[in-house]
């Protein structure tokens, strides 16, 4: 009898189709992987033990360089966890804006996946047509805050700035370009063989190990499980939206590629919806001493002045106790634990990093499959180490 031998290979840190440092320890029977172990904790940001060295206002930027495709949600989960702590209710107008900006994030960090899960895959020219529609959602991004990614935009208490004149102007650009785009994207992939021989039956997980693998997301709506928290659990004014919760049914790789499409386009819905029905209103609420003045009140007026530099220098105290605030970003539940000890420093921060539990699934995805499935399976799970290694 022939004794049967494996050989331990692995895959990355820095192979490029990890998606960032991650290392996948593969245990391997000729291409069939027996056993697979991810490996993460090489980028050791540290981010969430920086934020707690940091006044609150300090540590919104930590939170864009997490997932840093989806830096306003990681704003708007951070400071809603801050205002919930503080009992700061912020202006209708500040909700619905958010919901918009967020709505575009959502898009945009769906094309990233959408063109780089491709590329993994062969279609070598679709990461150029989804960064053709991104561009435009990049300018959205440049023209509410000067910077096309690190927006650092949603602030405690609203936004950190007025939307600009042109605000209409440029996301109606977005709602005309992104459907026809995605037309493309469908002519290009859903009815090649060859993309849907790679993503069908390949890298499925069940229902039922969707939940004990507390899975989120696309990876738990792919797997048939409806679930959102913008519906499970409101946040920021969405009971306010008409929109649908797409599901899977099989849970591959290619339920989710067809799921995340319908996203993008439920999302375009809200956005279109926040758009029209924007109210009036201040982009901030008046809470002195907590949320910053104006910029132009700084410029002229003293008691703005010496606000804004208290705030700046001191920061405030918060009340003791805890909050948990969970938000559905692009990847799923994303969620920001906060303990106070009453001082002007968060006592903790912890994150529950949806890249991070998602990943977990992976050996489940991929043992007793080919060698070439790991890679279809880690795009498919759609993660960003800064998020992971946070």
């Amino acid at each position: 009898m022939t004794e049967q031998k494996t050989v331990t290979v692995n895959m990355g840190p820095q192979h490029p189709s990890t998606h960032g440092v991650l290392r996948v320890v593969l245990e391997l029977d000729g291409e069939t992987v027996i056993k697979a172990t991810p490996v993460v904790g090489y980028l050791h940001t540290g981010i969430e033990k920086t934020m707690e060295n940091k006044l609150y206002y300090k540590a919104i930027p930590c939170t864009d360089r997490m997932d840093y495709l989806a830096p306003m949600s990681n704003n708007l989960g951070y400071c809603l966890a801050v205002e919930k702590l503080m009992g700061i209710e912020v202006p209708e107008k500040v909700k619905w804006a958010r919901v918009l900006l967020t709505e575009l994030t959502r898009i945009k960090s769906h094309l990233v996946w959408l063109g780089t899960h491709a590329l993994d895959l062969g279609a070598m020219s679709m990461l150029l047509y989804t960064f053709r529609e991104r561009e435009s959602i990049i300018d959205v991004y440049e023209a509410v805050s000067g910077q096309r990614m690190m927006s650092t935009y949603i602030r405690i208490g609203g936004l950190a700035k007025e939307l600009p004149k042109d605000f209409d102007k440029w996301v109606r650009k977005v709602l005309k370009q992104v459907p026809q785009g995605m037309q493309d994207y469908i002519d290009l992939l859903s009815g090649n063989q060859i993309f849907i021989n790679r993503t069908k039956g390949v890298a499925v997980i069940s229902a039922e190990d969707a939940l004990n693998y507390s899975l989120s997301g696309p990876m738990l709506r792919g797997s048939g499980i409806k679930h959102d928290l913008r519906k499970a659990s409101p946040y920021s004014g969405y009971e306010n939206f008409d929109f649908e919760i797409p599901v899977g049914r099989i849970g591959d790789a290619w339920d989710r590629y067809l799921l995340r499409l319908e996203e993008m386009r439920q999302s375009l819905r809200i956005v279109q919806q926040a758009l029209d029905g924007m109210p009036e209103g201040p982009y901030r609420a008046h809470v002195p001493g907590v949320v910053l003045p104006p910029k132009e009140d700084v410029l002229y007026k003293m008691e703005s002045m010496i606000h804004h530099f208290k705030i700046i220098t001191e920061g405030f105290e918060t009340p003791r106790g805890a909050v948990y605030q969970a938000i559905e970003a692009p990847k799923g539940e994303l969620g920001y634990y906060i303990s106070s000890d009453g001082s002007n420093k968060p006592h903790r921060v912890r994150v529950r990093p949806p890249s991070y539990i998602n990943l977990g699934a992976l050996p489940k995805m991929v043992e007793g499959r080919l060698l070439s499935d790991v890679i279809c399976a880690i795009g498919t799970i759609d993660i960003v180490l800064g998020e992971v290694d946070r």
